[in-house]
């Protein structure tokens, strides 16, 4: 197991105070499964590169572990955990870098608390989930990523590509949050761990992800991965992020597309927008699509005409927060008999979508991939064929006017597009055309005269 770490600011030999480790001296330190060596292969003013090489000792590894006849299987000797970096790597970097994951340096306190040109190098990673894995981890932290797949086997293609990556990310950062992102990153990419899971393991992620992970767009898959998939405490660990029982985190602390927007009050424009479109429709079953953590079921409620109303979203989570935030429990059971959650996604047929007046889809599409918004398409105008179709997605050409937004740059980090507002009608066209509905378009927000209204819907009615 191979980890780089390089810099390019001067002199770039101050990277040896922050890591607490002298560029000419070759260092090695005990773990409990092997040795750990530190090392500079390049030290300059110009350009410095710090290496830590973990050697796992694979028979002691077998040797320690417990329980009766577990030594004499063969998967315990024949494994890849001592050449791939995992969670025994997250230990060894934790322990030879102690002082530096504090940020704390005697000789450089003030490099320590700033921003410093920094890239890292992760060789022979292991990721479930591929590439595209890779990139919704890292990128939202603010790194360039750069992704090298190995294949089973260089001389045989038709094996294809192995689990197995480098990873190069770099970015300008805080020594100490680099090391804490390759901490918790390394073995959510490889969803194990090789020690017991408990509480403190939600001590650890809530320490580690401070200040990052609270705004994360997959804060629920590392939450998950981190915790070995232990529910019980992927929940605990989400809603001490929020600080409290029912609120999730983007509610609590905006993201970048929530911060944004808060001076608009979009999100309440856009409820009150797609309620009124609802009573206009005179509808009576109502099924929101991606319902998230159930604002918009809430507020559907309110209204006594409707006597069904489901939510259906990809993420469980999600769903035990708005099954929290509606009281489902302790509803009077002539209410609850109206409100469903449902577990799902919109890209696969699902009969139980089949036959609503209304399907809502509010601020999801632009979260599809571009290859799979055919999928949606079918799943909801084809195959469901409500009545109506409420859409609605950001406009980006009112991107300009929100400050500290660059050219070409969407309003989430999970965002696979955003639209144009001639982009928008030309796709509402195209599905009219295709399954048989008419389209009204609108805006919602405030409207610019140039770049028009921050948010578009479409209400689509079945011809």
């Amino acid at each position: 197991m191979l980890l780089t770490i390089s810099t390019t600011h001067n002199p770039a030999t101050d990277l040896g105070f922050l890591l607490h480790k002298h560029p000419d001296r070759l260092q090695s330190f005990d773990v409990s499964f092997g040795k750990a060596h530190v090392f500079y292969p390049e030290a300059t003013e110009e350009r410095c590169t710090a290496a830590m090489q973990l050697e796992i000792d694979p028979i002691g590894l077998v040797r320690n572990i417990r329980g009766p006849g577990r030594h004499r299987l063969l998967e315990d000797y024949v494994n890849d955990r001592p050449y791939v970096a995992s969670s025994f790597f997250s230990v060894a970097l934790n322990r030879v870098f102690r002082s530096a994951f504090a940020g704390s340096s005697s000789e450089r306190p003030e490099l320590a608390a700033s921003e410093m040109p920094l890239e890292a190098v992760v060789h022979c990673l292991p990721c479930r989930g591929g590439e595209s894995v890779l990139r919704r981890l890292f990128e939202p932290l603010g790194y360039e990523v750069s992704v090298q797949s190995h294949p089973l086997d260089p001389h045989f293609d038709a094996w294809g590509d192995s689990p197995y990556f480098t990873l190069k990310i770099a970015g300008s950062k805080r020594l100490c949050d680099l090391l804490r992102h390759l901490y918790v990153l390394i073995p959510v990419l490889d969803s194990r761990k090789h020690y017991w899971v408990g509480d403190e393991e939600v001590e650890k992620l809530l320490r580690h992800g401070e200040d990052w992970l609270e705004s994360h767009p997959e804060k629920e898959l590392i939450a998950s991965r981190y915790l070995k998939h232990r529910r019980s405490l992927a929940r605990a660990a989400l809603e001490r992020l929020t600080q409290g029982e029912e609120a999730p985190v983007s509610e609590e602390e905006p993201g970048r597309e929530q911060g944004l927007e808060v001076p608009l009050r979009l999100n309440d424009h856009r409820t009150a927008a797609i309620v009124a479109a609802v009573k206009s429709i005179e509808a009576e079953t109502v099924v929101d699509l991606g319902c998230g953590e159930g604002k918009l079921v809430r507020e559907l409620l309110r209204m006594r005409k409707l006597r069904k109303i489901v939510g259906m979203d990809v993420s469980s989570v999600a769903l035990e927060f708005a099954e929290r935030r509606l009281r489902l429990q302790e509803m009077p059971e002539n209410q609850r008999r109206r409100v469903q959650l449902l577990h799902g996604s919109v890209t696969y047929r699902d009969v139980r979508l089949d036959g609503f007046d209304v399907a809502v889809a509010a601020e999801i599409i632009e979260h599809i991939d571009p290859d799979r918004l055919g999928a949606f398409e079918r799943c909801v105008f084809e195959f469901a064929k409500p009545g109506a179709v409420i859409v609605t997605t950001p406009n980006i050409e009112y991107n300009a006017t929100f400050e500290n937004m660059g050219p070409g740059q969407l309003r989430h980090p999970d965002h696979r597009f955003e639209w144009t507002r001639a982009e928008f009608a030309a796709w509402c066209a195209e599905v009219c055309q295709k399954y048989g509905y008419g389209a009204e378009q609108s805006g919602i927000g405030d409207a610019h005269p140039d770049f028009g209204t921050p948010t578009q819907m479409a209400i689509f009615k079945r011809a």
